[in-house]
């Protein structure tokens, strides 16, 4: 691995394109201490040490503590992933958008992405203002030049964001979107380590109590990466075998080939997507009604199930309804995003027309719906263990540890982490190097 690692610095156009991600993600890490102006740091202090099992906290987690700080970063990515889920959503009832996004190639693509940077300003300008009107008391001198200050700093903090991460996708290593996610997170390392320490030393002393505990999170921490990265990396191959051809007087085929089809085939992308559907009711209800964590009724019982996703400071009659919806939402956007990657009757028509089959299955329909069937049962499994696993730290509540959090952030960071190692490794084994996964 370190070897591996010689060798990419070694080559001069992937070390370029590692130490331009690192600058940019250098940027969003030192954006998130940028302060936006008018704060009265003491009032944000006492009132974030308050919302504690708040949106947040949730909010704070993702953006890698800049919402905590109220910096120009603290609504994060999530306006840009909210207008994702409603552009690919639009996408299903709306034929022409559908064409674009399935048979529009570059220009399509081009046309898609620049309607959802729109939607994006569109909803960080919202949710701009309604970040301002719930945390008004904040602020030095409260008012409309205040809140349009303040509005359009957050506005230009995410539409910041949303470039960085373009960038590091065109010109860097990986996802740039998943990896300013990948960094928010494990940007709380440290306080999980000092969250842990305390558990051991709650009272000013040893506590053997706390010290199991401990080890048992750590040890589960640990079987849940194991099982992400077997479940990231695990394929079904399907094999296939062309027929040999003579053109000329060369004979050309006859080699046996298969198909790899991921068990994951979506990959952390319906577990990031469901999170965000999952706390945009308790994103709006905040913007209008002022103190809803503390108040009962419809609205209060909606924000504390929407917020259950990410703390555990809530009755567990929301938890448990939380958990079900979460889970159907992961396990529905694992085949929406698994059928939108993959073609079973375009990947058919490809092994026809190069004189391919597969052994024991009759070419066209019947190879169509072969592989159908396989990728329904993939996706079944892929996404119920992801929904499992993002799900089963809410229901369980043994410990003062922010659970969720280990969930959830472990499959993103997990996952995003084999996405970038792996397209690292695509440009190494390009120029004939050894990658990280051999």
């Amino acid at each position: 691995m370190f070897q591996t690692i010689k060798n990419a610095l070694k080559t001069p156009d992937v070390r370029k394109k590692l130490l331009y991600t690192l600058v940019l993600i250098i940027v969003f890490r030192l954006g998130c201490y940028i302060t936006v102006p008018g704060v009265d740091i003491i009032e944000l202090n006492e009132v974030m040490q308050n919302s504690t099992g708040t949106l947040g906290s949730l909010v704070d987690m993702i953006s890698g503590g800049a919402f905590s700080r109220f910096s120009i970063f603290a609504m994060s990515i999530s306006p840009y992933i909210t207008a994702s889920i409603v552009i690919q959503l639009l996408g299903m009832v709306i034929p022409g958008l559908e064409r674009l996004i399935k048979e529009g190639g570059e220009e399509g693509k081009a046309k898609v992405n620049r309607y959802t940077k729109l939607l994006t300003i569109v909803l960080a300008a919202i949710q701009a203002i309604g970040t301002y009107l719930s945390y008004q008391s904040i602020f030095i001198n409260p008012g409309f030049l205040t809140g349009s200050i303040v509005v359009i700093s957050l506005m230009a903090g995410t539409a910041l964001l949303m470039w960085l991460g373009e960038q590091i996708t065109n010109k860097g290593i990986g996802n740039g979107i998943s990896l300013i996610i990948f960094i928010g997170i494990i940007a709380g390392l440290p306080s999980g380590v000092v969250t842990l320490w305390n558990l051991i030393f709650r009272t000013g002393s040893f506590s053997t109590t706390g010290l199991l505990t401990a080890i048992a999170v750590i040890v589960g921490a640990i079987i849940l990466v194991a099982g992400v990265v077997f479940v990231q990396q695990a394929e079904r191959r399907v094999p296939v075998q062309y027929a040999k051809k003579v053109v000329g007087r060369k004979m050309y085929g006859g080699q046996n080939t298969h198909i790899p089809l991921k068990l994951a085939m979506a990959g952390v992308m319906p577990v990031i997507f469901a999170s965000s559907f999952m706390t945009f009711p308790a994103m709006i209800i905040q913007m209008f009604v002022k103190d809803i964590a503390t108040q009962t009724g419809f609205l209060a019982g909606l924000y504390k199930f929407s917020i259950a996703t990410s703390t555990s400071a809530v009755p567990i009659g929301y938890s448990i309804a939380n958990a079900i919806v979460y889970l159907l939402l992961i396990v529905g956007f694992t085949f929406f995003y698994t059928y939108a990657t993959f073609n079973p009757a375009e990947v058919s028509n490809n092994i026809k027309k190069n004189g391919g089959f597969i052994p024991g299955i009759r070419a066209g329909k019947p190879t169509t719906d072969y592989l159908s069937s396989i990728i329904s049962k993939l996706t079944w499994f892929g996404g119920l263990f992801l929904a499992v696993i993002a799900i089963l730290p809410m229901l369980l509540r043994f410990t003062t540890l922010n659970l969720a959090f280990g969930g959830t952030s472990i499959l993103i960071v997990v996952g995003v982490a084999l996405e970038t190692v792996q397209q690292l490794e695509s440009q190494l084994v390009m120029r004939h190097y050894k990658g990280f996964l051999e």
